[in-house]
């Protein structure tokens, strides 16, 4: 477990604050994770973002009146610190009762809070459910994986070494698999996703990503070290020219968290799955 994670909101019992308080956000130092994977911020063979999107967003107009939204957050995946999933729920929750006469000024404390939270600026959007509606229900790209045949009987630890590849062939393909799932570290509690690998270089047998993904699933730890450690992992084993890995995780308390890394510049689709 993360040793900031002890000191977190989680796994406690928590009074939900209805009125402004950006105190309860409650930041976790990236640095000791990317120790693990033996990174650091300066050496971080990736770019990318985390995409939160909370379902859950309401505030009050001047008029005593209501407003639900759907908020998208955009954290850079170099940012100094990601910020704990129960404290920017209750953070979120203490925008209930809270008057903003404009949109605007909801963004503005929004961009400003998260921003100084994570150490970095973090894009904001607030957007109408009407908006998303209209932008329906996204599928993953490429081949899915899932009815590959594979025999798997370890779950606590990734296992890298399942990984296997023709470096006789070189391919540029999307392989994905919803059957991605590890636990939170501090609570225990399942955290479901579905997973994408983008890459171009030699040919990823889709049994082995398979197993190895399969392999997190009694792994405990965050969605962001997750899909960092699969990132390092296919990159270790393929040395591909180009790759992209991404994760839609399923929302818990009304977020959900969707990591992406990728050794080029992109531009992620943050649409949501059927499963979110």
């Amino acid at each position: 477990m993360h040793p900031a994670a002890e000191d977190s909101p989680l796994g406690k019992s928590s009074e939900y604050i209805a009125t402004y308080t950006p105190s309860l956000l409650f930041p976790i130092p990236r640095a000791p994770k990317w120790a693990e994977l033996g990174l650091t911020a300066q050496t971080l063979p990736y770019q990318g973002v985390d995409f939160w999107n909370c379902f859950e967003l309401s505030w009050l107009l001047p008029s005593g009146k209501p407003v639900v939204a759907i908020g998208e957050f955009a954290i850079p995946a170099d940012s100094p610190n990601i910020i704990e999933s129960k404290s920017f729920k209750l953070y979120l929750n203490s925008l209930n009762q809270t008057v903003f006469a404009e949109t605007d000024e909801l963004l503005a404390v929004l961009q400003q809070d998260l921003s100084a939270a994570a150490g970095k600026a973090v894009g904001v959007r607030v957007r109408s459910l009407a908006e998303v509606a209209g932008e329906g229900v996204a599928t993953l790209p490429g081949t899915c994986i899932d009815d590959a045949d594979v025999s798997i009987s370890s779950y606590t630890q990734p296992q890298p070494e399942l990984l296997r590849c023709d470096t006789r062939r070189i391919v540029e393909e999307s392989l994905h698999s919803h059957l991605l799932k590890s636990n939170c570290p501090v609570t225990g509690q399942p955290d479901w996703g579905s997973v994408v690998v983008q890459y171009r270089g030699a040919a990823l047998a889709p049994a082995s990503l398979l197993a190895y993904l399969v392999s997190f699933r009694q792994h405990a730890d965050f969605h962001e070290q997750c899909v960092e450690r699969i990132f390092l992992d296919v990159q270790r084993v393929l040395k591909p020219q180009f790759l992209t890995v991404y994760a839609r995780y399923v929302r818990r308390g009304g977020l959900d968290i969707n990591p992406y890394r990728s050794s080029e510049a992109i531009q992620p689709d943050n649409r949501r799955l059927v499963r979110q």
